[in-house]
């Protein structure tokens, strides 16, 4: 972690992860082993479930759209086994009512895509009330507008004009935006 202070794991380190890009699972598993976590691997919602039944873990981060699935599934397998799991949700498309969704099924905090090691041990090892330290390097609200574009244009089967109209944007400023390379 950088300077600020981490609470303890406490007893039991066991932590599944969720996520179905591989590379990114497997350096996150890495990356938390370091930190003390007994890491378990799951690359689909299947997967993940039954895990969640078998050895019900202590932590998970699980990620909401996976290929076989919807990991919300696997939140709510955890917490009919274990109900004091922590879990934090990662995506790649945050949005508040998928937040808000988490939430209400059980997720103890919900990040967004790039979330590095440090991001999700805090939001693990944090406490009930504690608010969450702010991001040291947030997406640039352009960033945030092509995401969410990107987003929609991909759930309307890439089609502009059903994403122009989704979107209350006139069809040509939308092929504008799309022909452009992302903002950083």
């Amino acid at each position: 972690m950088s300077e600020r202070e981490v609470p303890e794991i406490g007893p039991d380190p066991s932590l599944l992860i969720v996520d179905d890009d591989e590379a990114f699972l497997r350096r996150l598993a890495r990356a938390m082993e370091k930190r003390g976590f007994q890491v378990e691997l799951a690359l689909s919602v299947a997967e993940g479930k039954a895990q969640a039944s078998a050895k019900p873990p202590a932590y998970a981060v699980v990620d909401l759209r996976l290929e076989d699935g919807n990991g919300l599934d696997v939140v709510e397998a955890i917490r009919e086994k274990r109900p004091d799991a922590k879990v934090v949700v990662l995506t790649g498309y945050g949005a508040i009512a998928t937040a808000v969704a988490a939430v209400k099924i059980g997720a103890t905090d919900y990040l967004s895509k790039p979330a590095d090691a440090n991001d999700v041990t805090a939001a693990l090892l944090s406490g009930s009330g504690d608010l969450p330290p702010p991001p040291d390097n947030p997406m640039s609200a352009d960033r945030v507008r092509w995401e969410h574009i990107q987003r929609v244009y991909q759930l309307c089967d890439r089609n502009v004009s059903e994403t122009a109209r989704r979107l209350n944007m006139h069809r040509r400023t939308l092929q504008r935006i799309l022909a452009k390379r992302s903002p950083k």
